[in-house]
């Protein structure tokens, strides 16, 4: 379903059916309408690489080195979650491997042997970015985790993405693990059409227990997520990443003026700042939807 996608349909210029015929739709052939004014942004950003896009009608607003490759973190987990909702239905059930145990990074801790569904399991990969998650969901869709990993690449090619390499479905660090800015507005524009992966990306928080009754609690690794902000601009939605390679990566679905945004941030040194910054520039320019370079590289 929805293979081979046209960009226009992706950035939400044309509703999203099951019925649309999308053969021979790839990114290549996507045009960016004319820009009509600026965004200014005046304070520099820490971030090495960043891409906002406007979410409706897929013109660019700004970017710094957004077609640059480098490692992504977690924000990888958007791919791993794209395949899985493709696949499964959220009520199917899954037995926790005992492989969990021998994952690194942020885990939420899921025991080995008990049964979760695909939705809980969902929830621990995009609410609180779980690589035991991202490890359980991608042995049970493949089998394996090589064989999995070779899906999220093909899935990739497909979708046109043609500056990302993965290695593994949670975003750890491997020197052939690697996306650009742009790459991952474009897939975070694209699995946010799927509603089992927009709310979980919009919750704050969620509990998920087993079939036998094993309770855990999920926080939202996004720390601006449904936050008190001092300007009109608020996140709705997000996905954090954070490795030694990578530096803080965020996706963020920013709202002001009723009108929605993509902000991808790659090697941050200070993510948040970052983020507050754009939020102000959000709120301050009336209709935004030009690329200027304002942040020196």
């Amino acid at each position: 379903m929805y293979r081979s996608l046209l960009a226009t349909l992706l950035l939400g210029l044309f509703p999203a059916t099951q019925d649309m015929n999308t053969d021979g739709m790839t990114l290549e052939n996507m045009a960016i309408a004319p820009p009509s004014s600026e965004l200014l942004l005046e304070d520099r950003l820490s971030a090495s690489g960043v891409v906002i896009f406007n979410r409706e009608s897929g013109q660019l607003l700004f970017t710094k080195e957004h077609k640059i490759q480098r490692p992504m973190a977690s924000l990888t987990k958007l791919m791993t979650a794209l395949i899985i909702i493709e696949n499964h239905e959220l009520d199917e059930m899954v037995t926790i491997p005992q492989s969990v145990v021998d994952s690194i990074g942020h885990k939420a801790y899921l025991p080995p042997g008990k049964n979760f569904t695909v939705g809980d399991l969902m929830s621990a990969l995009l609410v609180n970015s779980a690589n035991d998650a991202a490890l359980t969901l991608a042995q049970f869709h493949s089998g394996s985790t090589p064989a999995f990993v070779a899906e999220m690449n093909e899935r990739a090619l497909e979708l046109g993405l043609r500056s990302t390499s993965f290695r593994n479905p949670s975003g750890l660090d491997h020197p052939a693990h690697w996306s650009t800015p742009q790459d991952i507005a474009w897939l975070s524009m694209f699995v946010l059409r799927y509603p089992e992966i927009a709310d979980r990306l919009g919750k704050s928080g969620a509990r998920i227990v087993s079939r036998e009754g094993d309770t855990i609690q999920l926080y939202h690794t996004h720390a601006l997520l449904h936050k008190p902000s001092d300007t009109t601009a608020e996140v709705l939605a997000g996905k954090t990443g954070t490795t030694a390679d990578a530096g803080q990566c965020l996706m963020s679905i920013v709202e002001s003026d009723n009108t929605q945004y993509v902000v991808v941030l790659f090697n941050s040194a200070e993510r948040y700042q970052d983020m507050k910054t754009i939020l102000s520039a959000l709120s301050t320019t009336a209709t935004p939807v030009a690329v200027q370079q304002i942040i020196n590289p």
